[in-house]
């Protein structure tokens, strides 16, 4: 003899599970949010690229003393001067600029 389910007797309060057991679906929840969050992380990492890592001669060798000290000051100065922009989007100037200019070179 063969049983039928009958779907209507079954309470909405408890619904099927399409996880298997009760304690998997969280489980899966945590891995995931690891491995989104990893992957910003790791992205982030790799994305920053540092005056500091930049500083290589012509010939591949790591820069030093006076031609480091120049490359680092004009390094600053570009990556400080493409964030100098106001909350309207307008790029900054005057006293806004140099204040601005300031407190991103001294890092911070």
């Amino acid at each position: 003899m063969r049983y039928q389910l009958d779907w209507r007797k079954i309470p909405i309060s408890n619904p099927p599970r399409y996880f298997g057991k009760q304690g998997e679906k969280p489980m899966l929840k945590r891995i995931l949010l690891v491995a989104v969050v990893t992957t910003f992380a790791i992205g982030s990492a790799f994305a920053q690229e540092s005056c500091e890592t930049k500083a290589v001669g012509k010939d591949g060798k790591p820069l030093s003393g006076a031609a480091k000290t120049s490359f680092m000051k004009k390094c600053t100065t570009e990556s400080c001067e493409a964030k100098a922009v106001g909350s309207d989007g307008k790029k900054l100037a005057g006293a806004a600029k140099t204040s601005f200019m300031k407190k991103c070179q001294s890092g911070a």
